[in-house]
């Protein structure tokens, strides 16, 4: 393997293994903040209870989340010197407001929170954990715009040196594909949240360790997964019509549509296929659904890869502009499909919610503790389609990723690091898999009298 593709490689090791963490983080301070707003306006212990309970949860998954999110930077100088030169300045900006307010703010109000409980009068204990939600949100904003503009430069010029420069603050953060991206990234952390708060909920209801509080948090967890999966799928499909007008090759790929068609049909699945096979198997064709979903209109002409290709020849010179077509299509799917099979079932969970029958299906029950890693499933096949559909580009039209890596940093040294990376996030993976488990699995502590005045945070306890 190259350098390039060794960088790329652990590069995309440790996003993707930090973005396991990130909509977690996001969507479960919220939730967390809901439960304890309903205990500071109604004053039931169950929802104090609740809010200690996935508090804790959430302390860990932060705790582990910030370890793995330090070696994203590092790598930007380490791997990616050519590229941090090239697009510092404007690349820079919004990392460097993620740290100095988003994740100062988040970090700062989380430590109040934690060390709040009988410190800080309710009320202002109350604004902490939601400082929290909004520190999360806002940091994966800045991040969400940063990694955009990669996908859609603006607000920038070349200056003389051959080097991009911000020109236009606003431009970045207006920009269409941030927008539709970071709704939909936001949605999809109350979908991954919502969803381990139900099987979380779930598994405590089949064991009947306090079913008349953990029957409260699957109602809160249906009560926002029916919503959020449903505005998560209209949401990615918008950004599908955005990315086409934008990178239309990230969504011929996506499809294996290697010419160009309109009205263009959409297969469920095929067989075959990839760089080296033009005319796979595809099983059961949607007539029309691909001109809708790339152009958001009926008969929509949709771009081919070999015309994108030759196209880009003329425009950029030589090469080779097509993505991995393989990792492209099934990325799709099963981003889609895992979806649309949360979006069922949350519906069925929220038929027997309804019916109050929720607790004593023991069936769904057993199915809503499997359905909480299917969202960290998505979201990785979220991550590779957005990424892989972006290459051989690092900048969307100015840098190649070959381009872009450290020209001083040799294969011993990457190839070092990344073992060691490997090893470290192994480890990780294995105390926090113990530490989330454990404490998910945890029966509540007793309700004690006079806990709305004197409570402490049930991990302290542990």
């Amino acid at each position: 393997m190259s350098n390039v593709d060794l960088s790329r490689l652990q590069f995309a090791m440790t996003s993707i293994y930090h973005f396991l963490f990130v909509p977690l983080t996001i969507g479960l301070g919220f939730l967390t903040a809901l439960l304890q707003t309903s205990w500071y306006r109604k004053g039931r212990p169950e929802d104090l209870r609740l809010t200690k309970f996935f508090g804790t949860l959430l302390i860990i998954n932060v705790a582990v989340g910030v370890v793995t999110g330090l070696v994203q930077e590092f790598q930007f100088g380490m791997n990616w010197s050519a590229y941090s030169r090239f697009v510092g300045d404007v690349f820079g900006a919004p990392l460097a407001m993620e740290s100095l307010a988003a994740f100062f703010l988040e970090s700062v109000f989380l430590g109040l929170w934690l060390f709040g409980w009988n410190r800080l009068s309710k009320r202002l204990h109350l604004t902490t954990i939601w400082m929290v939600a909004v520190g999360g949100a806002l940091s994966a904003a800045f991040i969400m715009a940063a990694n955009s503009w990669m996908q859609r430069p603006v607000g920038y010029k070349i200056s003389s040196a051959g080097r991009a420069q911000l020109t236009d603050i606003w431009a970045v953060m207006t920009n269409t594909v941030f927008i539709w991206a970071y709704i939909h990234v936001l949605l999809a952390s109350l979908v991954t949240a919502s969803a381990v708060m139900l099987g979380v909920s779930a598994w405590h209801l089949r064991k009947r360790s306090s079913p008349e509080v953990f029957g409260r948090s699957a109602r809160l967890a249906l009560i926002v997964l029916v919503p959020a999966t449903l505005f998560s799928l209209m949401v990615g499909s918008h950004l599908g019509v955005v990315e086409t007008k934008y990178q239309p090759m990230k969504i011929a790929a996506a499809e294996a549509n290697w010419n160009t068609c309109g009205p263009c049909s959409f297969s469920l699945f095929q067989i075959g296929g990839g760089n080296n096979d033009q005319t796979p198997t595809k099983i059961i064709q949607v007539p029309h659904l691909l001109s809708l979903l790339s152009t958001d209109s009926w008969n929509g002409t949709v771009q081919g890869l070999n015309q994108l290709q030759a196209q880009y020849e003329q425009q950029y010179g030589p090469g080779n502009y097509i993505p991995n077509v393989f990792i492209q299509y099934w990325s799709m799917r099963v981003m889609a499909y895992g979806g649309a099979l949360i979006f069922l079932i949350s519906l069925i969970g929220g038929y027997l919610l309804w019916r109050d029958r929720l607790g004593e299906t023991r069936w769904f029950l057993r199915l809503a503790v499997w359905v909480a890693p299917l969202p960290f499933i998505m979201n990785i096949a979220g991550w590779m389609l957005t990424e892989n559909g972006r290459q051989p580009w690092i900048v969307q039209g100015l840098q190649l990723t070959k381009d872009g890596v450290s020209p001083s940093v040799g294969t011993a040294t990457i190839v070092t690091s990344l073992i060691v990376f490997f090893l470290l996030y192994g480890i990780l993976a294995v105390v926090d898999t113990f530490l989330m488990t454990h404490y998910a699995r945890k029966q509540l502590a007793p309700e004690e009298e006079g806990a709305e005045e004197e409570v402490e945070p049930e991990f302290i306890a542990y």
